[in-house]
């Protein structure tokens, strides 16, 4: 009797183990399908976009028809359609558009003069139909107008020609102001927070980083109230600045630098439930007025309180010992910047002198820089 007891009770617990094995195998294995599932099909939708926005055969296809028709013209056309000798390298951006528009301008016909100049491609003193189709299209992208405006600047890409709606730039050697490219993929599944701390790694020596941040700085006066108004940087990223093999700072992406009078007028009465709704590309914010539900048009942060946050981490890290905590306390002061501060103009100057000098006197007998 005891024996048949005992059989019974052995065999229930090893088949309550193989169905809770069985159970557990089909779960894990469901969920390893799911995570398959869900990431091809992120990597399907990114790579089809990708295609999609950077197809540069097609869009060479478009823009020479056009060109032997005789319905655009440019200094770059003969080297894009007939010798060859320029081609599309890496695709850089994927946003399939970016338009401005000129706005009320300060010393308007100054401005057109200048826009003429450059319309003449062949510089034979008058500017053809195909020449003026072209300058109108490349007016409607906020980054070309600042190229044209700000082109004798040390920071700017300088402009080597265009045809259609395409223009070539001086080429920059190292395109993100820190950190190391990895393929778009891999981007995918690498946390944001991560990524920042992994990026930090990949920098020039520190004198090297204080002349690019002495760049990124000059390139901020340039564009505060110069001869053609004030213009707003919306969207201050490591990805929108490199440098070129002497450390010099060149702006990579300029399409979201816009006129402060285009941005007024874009972001005024904009309906609103709270200042997130209240923003221009990533950077550019104003507030929303709970009385109205209206954003109102005037921006919260100057581009140096920006540059300063994003120059933070970049400069501390690193930094000589002697200046890290005066570095630190400027650049604090620096990001609390706002434009409604009393005297702000007169603060905006004193910072930002007082940053480029202590970073000049540190770094001007050194080699790095």
């Amino acid at each position: 009797m005891a024996r048949s007891l005992c059989p019974g009770a052995w065999l229930r617990k090893p088949y309550y183990l193989q169905a809770r094995f069985s159970y557990v195998r089909m779960k894990y294995l469901f969920f390893s399908w799911l995570v398959v599932f869900v990431g091809s099909w992120i990597i399907y939708v990114q790579y089809s976009t990708y295609t999609e926005l950077c197809r540069g055969k097609d869009c060479k296809k478009i823009i020479c028809d056009k060109y032997k028709t005789g319905v655009i013209d440019g200094p770059a056309c003969n080297s894009l359609c007939v010798t060859e000798t320029l081609y599309f390298g890496k695709c850089l951006s994927t946003k399939p558009n970016n338009q401005a528009k000129l706005g009320d301008q300060g010393n308007l016909s100054e401005l057109v003069n200048l826009i003429l100049t450059v319309a003449d491609g062949d510089k034979d003193g008058q500017v053809s139909l195909g020449e003026a189709k072209s300058a109108w299209a490349l007016l409607q992208l906020n980054e070309f107008l600042l190229m044209v405006i700000l082109q004798d600047k040390e920071h700017t890409p300088k402009l080597m020609g265009f045809c259609g709606d395409l223009y070539v730039m001086e080429s920059v050697e190292y395109t993100s102001l820190y950190g190391i490219s990895l393929p778009w993929v891999i981007e995918l599944f690498i946390p944001s927070g991560f990524r920042r701390s992994m990026d930090q790694l990949f920098t020039p020596s520190w004198p090297r980083k204080a002349k690019i941040a002495i760049g990124l700085l000059e390139f901020v006066e340039d564009v505060f109230h110069g001869p053609y108004g004030n213009f707003l940087m919306c969207d201050i990223s490591a990805k929108n600045l490199g440098y070129n093999d002497k450390y010099d700072l060149k702006m990579v992406d300029m399409r979201k630098i816009v006129p402060e009078t285009n941005l007024k007028e874009l972001i005024k009465d904009r309906h609103c439930e709270s200042d997130l709704d209240c923003v221009y590309g990533t950077d550019c914010r104003t507030t929303c007025d709970q009385s109205t539900m209206r954003c109102t048009s005037e921006v919260i942060q100057p581009n140096l309180a920006k540059a300063c946050q994003l120059l933070k981490d970049y400069l501390l890290r690193g930094a000589p010992p002697e200046i890290r905590e005066e570095l630190e306390k400027q650049l604090y002061s620096c990001i609390a910047l706002k434009v409604t501060a009393n005297q702000m103009e007169m603060e905006h100057s004193l910072i930002l002198n007082n940053l480029k000098t202590l970073l000049w006197k540190k770094i001007s007998y050194t080699n790095d820089s």
